[in-house]
């Protein structure tokens, strides 16, 4: 257990470090202020002038794009998956090539496993996250096309329709959000194959860059009110 001691810190920090960030940014009163909560003001702006146009044609053209791009990540993140069986079946492959570098980073056979199932479950996490989300953008796209007619948009079933949409719009883009984020966290993991002192330094630079674009980049700056 000695031997693995720096490994199960380097784990145990990549996942404290994943849900203190997953939680400031969804459950906290700092995390308000991040660019997707400023962009969640404005999917109700959306759906709100939505309902004063007679000629919807744009909106589902808009919805088409977002469900593509969902569903791109969910295929890819189940190439990865694939990917990432491929890599566990290939143990002793591919640690003859770790053993082959300058420097001997080979781990233990079951060490190394146990890392490509670690990361095969990332991306299963992931695919789950999109595949969701991409029903959920469905969802909005049939309540788009139920949004009640101009000239209603005045009454209380127009007003619900509008809450009703905005919600479910916001808990798929959540579900999005969310699959992004672990796709980020997976690309930060790939260090603990190499060391889990690397895997310290990649989770905490994961964490730097997509803090940054949620609280300090260009992007966020322009949706400042």
């Amino acid at each position: 257990m000695a031997a693995y001691t720096v490994d199960i810190l380097a784990v145990g920090f990549f996942i404290l470090e994943w849900t203190v960030y997953a939680v400031t940014l969804e459950h906290s009163a700092y995390g308000r202020d991040s660019l997707s909560a400023r962009m969640h003001v404005y999917r109700e702006k959306w759906i709100r002038r939505l309902l004063d146009r007679e000629a919807r044609m744009v909106d589902t053209q808009i919805m088409a794009s977002l469900q593509n791009g969902t569903a791109f990540f969910a295929s890819t993140s189940l190439i990865a998956v694939g990917g990432g069986l491929a890599l566990l079946r290939s143990t002793n492959e591919a640690l003859g090539v770790l053993g082959a570098l300058p420097i001997d980073l080979r781990p233990s056979p079951a060490l190394w496993e146990l890392k490509c199932v670690g990361l095969i479950l990332i991306f299963i996490y992931i695919f789950f996250k999109f595949a969701w989300a991409y029903r959920l953008f469905n969802y909005v796209a049939i309540l788009i096309g139920a949004m009640p007619l101009a000239q209603q948009r005045d009454t209380p079933e127009a007003e619900a329709h509008v809450m009703r949409t905005t919600r479910l719009f916001e808990a798929a883009g959540r579900h999005f959000n969310r699959g992004q984020r672990a796709f980020f966290f997976a690309l930060g993991y790939l260090g603990w194959f190499v060391s889990p002192w690397v895997l310290f330094l990649t989770t905490a630079a994961v964490v730097i860059v997509i803090w940054r674009r949620q609280f300090a980049s260009s992007a966020w700056r322009a949706m400042e009110s």
